[in-house]
């Protein structure tokens, strides 16, 4: 249960214009050069600006298969919606989907 939700919670859609591993690597160049004659200060918000993208790269690369999580949440959301009164309502705005809730019996 836990370990879908927290990929749900991962794999979240960002507010705003998403972004491309093709973005952020022009973005990574374009620090390049600008470190090349920042002052100290904007040196150092380029730095951690650099190391954030390429973390934010790094998830790019890495694609989570939820398919066997949600088979696992699909088996135990009905009982464990019973048992602690969890309404359909409250599992869509935490983010599962319609279609997994039909799965696993949970209806409106």
């Amino acid at each position: 249960m836990r370990d879908y939700l927290d990929a749900l919670r991962t794999n979240k859609p960002k507010r705003g214009r998403k972004r491309t591993a093709d973005s952020i690597s022009r973005r990574l160049d374009t620090i390049e050069k600008e470190l090349e004659e920042a002052d100290p200060v904007r040196e150092l918000k380029l730095i951690q600006e650099r190391i954030d993208l390429n973390a934010e790269l790094a998830t790019f690369e890495s694609v989570i298969d939820t398919s066997e999580l949600e088979a696992a949440f699909v088996a135990v959301a009905k009982s464990y919606s019973e048992r602690n009164a969890i309404s359909y309502s409250a599992w869509r705005q935490i983010g599962v989907e319609p279609a997994v809730l039909r799965k696993a019996g949970i209806a409106r």
